[in-house]
C-alpha cells in the first residue's frame, strides 16, 4: 500500500460517504426550499430555545432579593452589629 492510496482512501471517504447528505440536500433543493434548508431551521430553533432559557435564568437572578455578593459597607456594619 502506497501512500498516495491512503489519500485516495480519505478523498474516497469524504467524497462517497461523509458528504452523501449534502448531495441528497443539493437534490432536495430542486423540489422543496423549505426541506432543502432543514438544518437552517433546526438551527433557528435551537438558538430560539436557548435565547427563552438564559432570558428566564436573567429574570429569576433579577426577581430574587438574595444577592451573592456583599460590600465592604455592609460587611462592617454586619460585623458592628454582631461585635455589640
Amino acid at each position: 500500500m502506497e501512500l498516495k492510496d491512503f489519500f485516495y482512501g480519505i478523498a474516497d471517504l469524504f467524497v462517497n460517504v461523509l458528504f452523501a447528505p449534502m448531495d441528497l440536500l443539493r437534490e432536495w433543493q430542486l423540489d422543496t426550499w423549505w426541506g432543502a434548508n432543514i438544518f437552517n431551521w433546526i438551527f433557528i430553533l435551537i438558538g430560539f430555545v436557548a435565547l427563552a432559557y438564559w432570558l428566564n435564568q436573567l429574570k429569576i437572578f433579577n426577581d430574587g432579593d438574595d444577592h451573592t455578593f456583599v460590600t465592604h459597607s455592609d460587611a462592617d456594619q454586619e460585623y458592628e452589629s454582631h461585635a455589640h
